[in-house]
């Protein structure tokens, strides 16, 4: 029987038959792949090399399949989460699964948070949000895959607390799971860019097995689906505005009440009641954010969503949610969250509306700067 061979990049099941079936390669590019030890499917190879991205059809049993096996690994569990969106990038319903197991908490994308935030701080601010979450991690690291910050000191927590034991590092879609362990690979070995990755969400589509020194294995898992992810309802060319690729620089708005805050056509800002403050918006750079009254900001949103208000562009219109209204009471200082795309800074009482698409979370938590 013929030995299995999984992509390096994805770590799906290879296979030369099906064009439009997962792990489809050519054959010719599989008798190369074989002589250069580089195996890659047909998917991760455009991936790579043209950023071309195919639908993928990994299930919700494919994703509590492989929470079932984590549960049950008795293994260290390293949990990446997104500091910009951490509420996004928590894994649903995770402490019901591996409850009793040690968990690492990686705080991936410190780069984008404005330099004048100090990493305890950060620390301090994402154990308390992971037990509120019910995990109860054993550390929490800080660092910035892309970047390769602070690698050396995730490599050292990881050796430290896995006491000898199989490594599974988990986490939801586009949390840069496969760029952080691309970072360890270099940093180890030299070698660089073996994990396909991108912003795409669900680019892995199966376990990768890395080895380790003394037998055991690294895990490379795919992204568990976040239903409530911006991204989701995005096009390619805009992920860009709910994945920050460097410091967000905050952007502060003096209002009054009764004016609203359009950010994009994506989300919305009404400060219904309170006294004038400045309210400061930590969002990607390119984002639009126009201003407008509130009497009238509906009728301002149906003329001008899809143009002014973009994205959503025209040609989503028909499938992008509606807007729902959350309204507020603020009594301290918090921040306003819309799920994978940012947070308002609100310092003072009062009372505000946000709105976000069906099904994508806006909440209220102690504010993080």
């Amino acid at each position: 029987m013929a030995e299995e061979l999984h992509c390096i990049g994805c770590g799906v099941l290879i296979q030369t038959k099906d064009k439009d079936g997962l792990g489809y390669t050519p054959k010719a590019a599989l008798e190369k792949g074989l002589e250069t030890g580089d195996v890659y499917c047909q998917r991760c190879f455009r991936l790579r090399h043209y950023n071309d991205i195919a639908d993928v059809s990994l299930t919700d049993e494919d994703f509590l399949r492989l929470l079932h096996e984590v549960g049950e690994s008795q293994a260290l569990i390293v949990h990446v989460v997104d500091i910009f969106d951490f509420n996004g990038s928590v894994i649903p319903n995770l402490p019901r699964f591996v409850a009793g197991q040690d968990i690492l908490l990686v705080g991936n994308k410190k780069d984008i948070l404005p330099k004048s935030v100090k990493d305890a701080k950060i620390k301090h601010w994402l154990l308390e949000r992971a037990k509120e979450e019910g995990l109860h991690p054993l550390d929490v690291v800080l660092t910035s895959a892309k970047n390769r910050q602070s690698i050396k000191e995730v490599i050292e927590a990881i050796d430290h607390y896995r006491k000898g034991r199989d490594v599974y590092i988990v986490g939801v879609t586009n949390v840069g799971k496969s760029t952080l362990i691309n970072a360890i690979i270099q940093e180890v070995t030299g070698t660089k860019d073996v994990i396909t990755t991108s912003r795409f969400p669900g680019t892995t589509l199966d376990k990768i097995e890395i080895p380790l020194d003394d037998g055991s294995y690294l895990y490379d898992t795919p992204g568990i689906i976040h239903r409530h992810q911006m991204a989701h309802y995005l096009e390619a060319k805009d992920l860009r505005l709910v994945s920050p690729q460097k410091e967000i620089k905050p952007k502060t708005y003096q209002l009054n009440s009764d004016q609203t805050l359009f950010l994009a056509g994506l989300a919305r800002f009404d400060y219904i009641e309170g006294e004038k403050q400045g309210m400061t918006g930590y969002f990607e750079n390119g984002l639009l954010i126009h201003r407008t009254k509130l009497e009238g900001a509906d009728a301002f949103y149906d003329k001008h969503k899809g143009d002014l208000l973009s994205p959503p562009r025209a040609n989503q219109l028909a499938d992008f949610p509606p807007l729902v209204r959350h309204e507020l009471t603020i009594t301290a200082k918090s921040d306003v969250v819309f799920s994978g795309l940012g947070w308002i800074r609100v310092a003072k009482p009062g009372k505000i509306a946000a709105w976000a698409p069906a099904g994508v979370g806006v909440l209220l938590r102690e504010a993080i700067i």
